[in-house]
């Protein structure tokens, strides 16, 4: 029996929650079953990684540019080429701009299964209300085109069921976790620098920690001037930043500007972060927009306490032992939260179900198999 072609489509192949996503899924899909394809943008991390384990990758350079009409179209143009080219039984869109472009695609080359996973809708943004118009009626748009969609939470799954035409297309997958290791606490703490030299630390220090992508939607100004008042009170913090992006240097601004440029590190994009979680005492996440991110499972796994703003899902909240929830965008109720879950008892669940990489792969290969293109199959856990 012939197997069934997959082809991935994402943005970026560079480093990320969707990008992890998709490596996941690529590399452990049964091999007798699937034949996969990872098409994508802009190479970076996920590309090397895909190619070192043997999965077959296509660059598609206008899909990486910012959006404007004439990529765009151009964009369009390549993809459908590709489809027409390849023939996959399945496409598999990640991130807004591949789902988008990537379902009029495949509609117009005649694709019979096309599956769109949300890994947190983009109308979610603090834009103004003109643009999330705009997005909420591409990504309905999107949701339209697409004969199954994929959502990773419980708030993007009650999102999704609100739009027309949508509701029985939405399957609830939760991320799955793959087991990893930690590194003894002193080694992890140095080893989360990067290249650049560790903080001075003492016995009662606070140590904080980022790991995520450095935009205004990870809310860390906000992780920032917490790190200030909690210095203010007197309690002394160290919080690492391990990540890339556009707010790195208005970020080390306001790290000078509320004189903590001393107790705010930024090493930038660190390697297997997750192995180095066990030594730090909190894992701050201030997102003003978030999606469902892998750090809050690596976090669960590795025992340390997490404070989080109440974007994030409050369903995973209730499975994580030692996560608290505050108002975005609320530096007192943050840092409150920080000083008062720095001392509670590590907890580190390592139950080989609690996020399931086995589990999610076989749910999403279930939608693989299944031909109907509106299903009302339920995958809801």
């Amino acid at each position: 029996m012939p197997r069934r072609k997959i082809l991935y489509l994402i943005t970026k192949a560079t480093a990320g929650g969707a990008q992890k996503y998709v490596y996941d899924l690529a590399t452990n899909l049964p091999k007798a079953e699937f034949d996969v394809i990872v098409a994508y943008g802009e190479r970076g991390r996920l590309a090397r990684d895909l190619a070192a384990s043997g999965i077959k990758l296509r660059e598609l350079p206008a899909l990486s540019r910012d959006i404007a009409i004439f990529s765009d179209i151009k964009s369009l143009i390549e993809t459908i080429k590709m489809l027409k080219e390849l023939r996959p039984d399945v496409v598999h869109l990640n991130s807004s701009k591949a789902a988008a472009l990537g379902a009029l695609a495949a509609r117009v080359a005649g694709i019979q299964k096309i599956i769109f996973t949300v890994h947190g809708w983009p109308f979610k943004e603090n834009r103004n209300p003109i643009s999330r118009m705009f997005i909420y009626l591409v990504s309905w748009v999107t949701a339209l085109l697409c004969h199954t969609i994929i959502v990773v939470s419980k708030t993007d799954e009650k999102l999704t069921e609100r739009m027309w035409g949508a509701r029985k297309k939405a399957h609830y997958i939760p991320l799955g976790l793959s087991e990893f290791q930690t590194l003894p606490a002193n080694d992890a703490f140095r080893t989360m620098f990067g290249r650049m030299q560790s903080a001075k630390i003492g016995g009662s220090t606070l140590r904080l920690v980022t790991i995520g992508e450095l935009t205004e939607n990870k809310g860390l100004r906000y992780g920032i001037e917490a790190t200030a008042q909690l210095t203010e009170r007197g309690i002394d913090a160290v919080y690492v930043i391990a990540g890339d992006g556009e707010e790195r240097d208005a970020l080390k601004a306001l790290a000078k500007k509320r004189g903590v440029d001393d107790r705010v590190f930024f090493p930038g994009f660190v390697e297997y972060a997750a192995q180095n979680l066990s030594g730090f005492d909190v894992l701050v996440l201030p997102s003003v927009k978030e999606g469902m991110p892998y750090v809050l499972l690596e976090a669960a796994w590795a025992g340390i306490p997490v404070v989080a703003t109440a974007v994030v899902d409050e369903d995973l909240a209730t499975r994580i032992p030692n996560m608290r929830l505050v108002p975005a965008k609320d530096v007192t109720a943050l840092a409150d939260a920080i000083a008062a879950l720095a001392k509670a008892p590590r907890v580190r669940d390592t139950r080989a179900d609690i996020f399931s990489l086995s589990e999610m792969v076989q749910r999403t290969t279930a939608l693989y198999r299944y031909t109907a293109p509106t299903s009302s199959v339920s995958s809801r856990a």
